[in-house]
C-alpha cells in the first residue's frame, strides 16, 4: 500500500480513472482520464492507478451496494469517491508525524465531491463526454484544465494544502444563509419576482447573494449548492478581487498553470477554464465578463457561459450581474433563445430597465443591516451548525475560530472523525433514520469539544475558558440550542 510515495514532491496525488476502459493487456494506460502531478512518471500513474482498481475490486466483494470511501495504510490515506458508475476519483495524501491527525477523511471526501459536481455543471457527466468522443480526449482535455484550475484554491507555495483540524469547524457542501428581516425578505422577494420575468413568457431562475451569503434562490437544493459555491470561489466581490482575503469557508489560492490549451490537441480552448480567475472581471454596465462557456452544448464559444444543472434538468445560460456587494447570478434557459447572445442582450437590458431600483433597494437595506464579518458570533462560543438535509450551514467567523488552542481543534478534529464513521455505520444499519448522538470531551488543555446530533440536524462546539464540570459543558449548549437554533438540540 506504499507504492505512491514516491510521486509529488508533497506526497498528494489525484487521480480519475473509469473502470470500463483499458482491461485489455497493454491497454491499462487507456483507463486515465486525469493525474495530479501531471509530470508523474507514466509507470507510477499505473502501479497507483492499479492498486486503486484493486481495493475497489476486492472491496466490492464484500460490500457490493457500499462504494469504498477510504483506506488507510502506514503511510497513506487513499480517499475515494465513485463519482459516476464506473468512472472514481481517488485522492492520496502522504502521512507524517505532522499532518497524520492533522485531516479529516471526510472533508477530504467533499472535495473530491466537490470538483465534480462543478465540472458536471459546466461540461456535463464525463460518461457523456466518453460516450461523445471515446478516443478520451475530449473528456481528458477537460478533466485536466478544470481539475488542475481547481486545485489551484489549495495550492500554497508547490504543495497542495487541504483543509486540516484548523478547518474543523467549516463544512464544505453546504450553503450559508443571511439571515434578513422581514421588511427585507419581501423586498428580495419582489426583486426575485422581476427577475424571473426578464424573458417574458419564460421564468427565468435566480440566486441572489450579499457578500458571501445567500440571500434568496429559485433552484433546487443541489443545484443552488453548486452554482453557490462557484459564487463563492470566483463572482463574489471578494472573489474577484485578487487581494482580498475572504472569510468564506472556501479557501482561495494562487493561480497555478495547466500548461497550454488547443482544441486540436485535447479538446478544450483557452475560454473554456471557468476556474481561471484572470478570465472574469466585471465591465461597467455592472455584468461580469466571463470569457468561457461549455462548448459541448453547442459550436462557438460565446461570452454567456451554459450551465448544466441536473436536477432541474435544463441547461440554462449564466448572467453575472454585481453591484456594490450584491451578486445576482439570473439563469436563462437555454432552449427558450433561438438567437443565442443577442436574446441574452436582450434579457440583460430587461434587467437593468426594471430591476435597477429594486436592485439598489436590496442593496442599501441589507448594507444598512450587516453586522459585518462578526455578525453570527457568539460570545464564548466557537460553534458550526450543519442542516445536511437543507444543504446549509452557519459557523463562528474563521477569524474567531483561529483564537482557539491547538489542542481544542486536534480534538474536536478527532471527534468529528468519530462522528462521521458513526453516521456511516448507522446509514449502512438503517439509511432511512437519523440517529441521535451526543459526546462531551475534556481536553488536555482543560476546554470542552462537544458533538450533538438531534433530528439530523448537527452542532459542533468548543468551549474554553469555562468550568470543569460536564454539567456547565451540558448548560452551555442547552443555552446556545434555546437561543439559536430554537430548541433544537435541548433536551426537553
Amino acid at each position: 500500500m506504499g507504492l505512491s510515495s514516491a510521486a509529488a514532491g508533497d506526497g498528494t496525488q489525484l487521480c480519475v480513472f473509469d473502470l470500463r476502459r483499458g482491461q485489455q493487456e497493454g491497454q491499462e494506460l487507456d483507463k486515465i482520464l486525469f493525474f495530479h502531478p501531471a509530470d508523474c512518471p507514466i509507470l507510477l500513474q499505473l502501479s497507483v492507478i492499479g492498486l486503486c482498481e484493486g481495493i475497489v475490486t476486492f472491496t466490492r466483494i464484500f460490500s457490493p451496494e457500499e462504494d469504498c470511501e477510504v483506506i488507510e495504510s502506514e503511510k497513506h490515506s487513499h480517499v475515494f469517491y465513485q463519482a459516476e458508475t464506473d468512472i472514481w476519483m481517488v485522492l492520496v495524501v502522504e502521512k507524517n508525524k505532522e499532518n497524520e491527525l492533522a485531516w479529516r477523511c471526510n472533508a477530504l471526501h467533499g472535495i473530491l465531491k466537490e470538483a465534480h459536481s462543478l465540472f458536471a455543471m459546466f461540461h456535463g457527466p464525463i460518461r457523456t463526454l466518453l460516450d461523445r468522443q471515446p478516443s478520451a480526449e475530449l473528456a481528458r482535455g477537460h478533466l485536466r484544465t478544470f481539475i488542475t484550475d481547481y486545485l489551484s484554491d489549495f495550492n500554497v507555495g508547490k504543495k497542495l494544502q487541504f483543509p486540516t483540524y484548523r478547518d474543523s469547524l467549516k463544512e464544505r457542501g453546504t450553503v450559508q444563509m443571511l439571515t434578513v428581516s422581514r421588511e427585507v425578505a419581501l423586498d428580495v422577494q419582489s426583486l426575485t419576482t422581476v427577475l424571473g420575468s426578464c424573458l417574458g413568457n419564460v421564468t427565468c431562475q435566480s440566486l441572489v447573494l450579499f457578500e458571501d451569503l445567500l440571500v434568496s434562490t429559485t433552484l433546487p437544493p443541489d443545484d443552488t449548492l453548486n452554482l453557490y459555491t462557484y459564487a463563492v470561489l470566483r463572482l463574489t466581490p471578494r472573489a474577484l478581487y485578487a487581494n482580498a482575503s475572504s472569510w468564506s469557508y472556501l479557501r482561495k489560492g494562487t493561480s497555478v498553470s495547466a500548461g497550454p490549451t488547443s482544441s486540436s490537441s485535447n479538446g478544450t480552448t483557452a475560454g473554456e477554464r471557468p476556474l481561471l480567475r484572470d478570465n472574469l472581471s466585471k465591465g461597467k454596465d455592472g455584468f461580469v465578463a466571463a470569457d468561457f462557456a461549455a462548448t459541448e452544448a453547442r459550436g462557438a464559444v460565446p461570452l454567456t457561459p451554459i450551465l448544466w444543472f441536473q436536477q432541474a434538468e435544463e441547461r440554462m445560460y449564466l448572467c453575472i450581474y454585481q453591484h456594490k456587494s450584491l451578486t445576482i447570478l439570473l439563469l436563462v434557459p437555454a432552449s427558450s433563445l433561438i438567437n443565442g447572445e443577442e436574446g441574452i442582450a436582450h434579457v440583460k437590458k430587461q434587467m437593468l430597465e426594471n430591476a435597477s431600483q429594486k436592485i439598489v433597494t436590496v442593496e442599501q437595506k441589507l448594507t444598512r443591516g450587516w453586522g459585518g464579518e462578526n455578525a453570527y458570533h457568539v460570545s464564548g462560543y466557537r460553534y458550526l451548525l450543519v442542516d445536511p438535509e437543507r444543504r446549509i450551514s452557519r459557523a463562528s467567523p474563521p477569524g474567531k475560530v483561529t483564537t482557539l488552542a491547538k489542542d481544542s481543534l486536534l480534538a474536536l478534529n478527532m471527534l468529528r472523525q468519530e462522528v462521521d464513521l458513526e453516521k456511516s455505520r448507522y446509514k449502512r444499519g438503517d439509511p432511512c433514520h437519523d440517529k441521535d448522538f451526543e459526546a462531551c470531551i475534556r481536553t488536555k488543555n482543560n476546554a470542552w469539544v462537544i458533538a450533538k446530533i438531534s433530528r439530523g440536524r448537527e452542532l459542533y462546539m468548543a468551549l474554553e475558558k469555562g468550568g470543569e464540570t460536564l454539567l456547565y459543558a451540558s448548560t452551555a449548549v442547552e443555552k446556545f440550542s434555546n437561543r439559536y437554533c430554537e430548541g433544537a438540540f435541548s433536551t426537553d
